[in-house]
């Protein structure tokens, strides 16, 4: 039996050869796991003006249109990959969103109505073992719950989680990106997760 790494390999190859079937079964495949890094990556700002589907359109047509570009390792990397565009994604409609509020002459309101290439905006494995975002995620009516304890964590506890059980970085990567060293990563890691089942259960 092909392994999802496996067939994703083979889909990035054929995508790059130009087979529009293949982006199609890349987007069926993960464009969950991107809705659900956008909804976890927005805040309730964001989420409550920009339509998430949107952004995740938005997010495929910028990687496909990229993907001759891409070098495919494993599917981690790919995962990465797509989350580095998710962000960049993010941002600039943040920068949008807040533009928008200091002139208010400008501003507007998002809506599922909005086209994908209009912009948008800015999913993974308990004690911790019930209550981990990707056991959550197979259970779709605790989605909007786990949406919500998240957004209630400390921004550096939210940054953590999202960044290891949803987008499936390393402690290298988040510590690179959030400017600690790995070894303060993992430290901090049981904390993040004990206040996410804490205020998970509590709701």
């Amino acid at each position: 039996m092909c392994k999802t790494g496996d067939k994703t390999q083979q889909l990035v190859m054929l995508a790059k050869g130009g087979d529009e079937s293949a982006l199609e079964r890349l987007y069926r495949v993960y464009g969950e796991r991107v809705r659900w890094m956008v909804r976890f990556r927005m805040g309730k700002a964001l989420r409550s003006r920009l339509e998430s589907m949107d952004l995740v359109q938005d997010v495929f047509l910028n990687a496909f249109g990229a993907i001759e570009d891409f070098t495919y390792k494993d599917e981690g990397d790919f995962v990465r990959w797509l989350s580095k565009i998710t962000q960049n994604a993010l941002a600039d409609n943040w920068d949008k969103f807040h533009a928008a509020k200091r002139d208010i002459r400008k501003e507007h309101r998002f809506s599922s109505h909005n086209s994908a290439t209009d912009g948008a905006l800015r999913e993974v494995q308990g004690n911790l073992d019930v209550t981990t975002p990707s056991v959550i995620m197979s259970k779709r009516e605790d989605l909007a719950k786990l949406e919500k304890a998240i957004d209630e964590l400390k921004p550096q506890y939210r940054d953590i989680v999202v960044l290891s059980k949803i987008e499936g970085l390393s402690y290298k990567e988040i510590g690179k990106k959030l400017g600690k060293s790995p070894d303060a990563v993992r430290m901090l890691m049981p904390s993040a997760m004990a206040e996410l089942t804490t205020v998970f259960m509590r709701m």
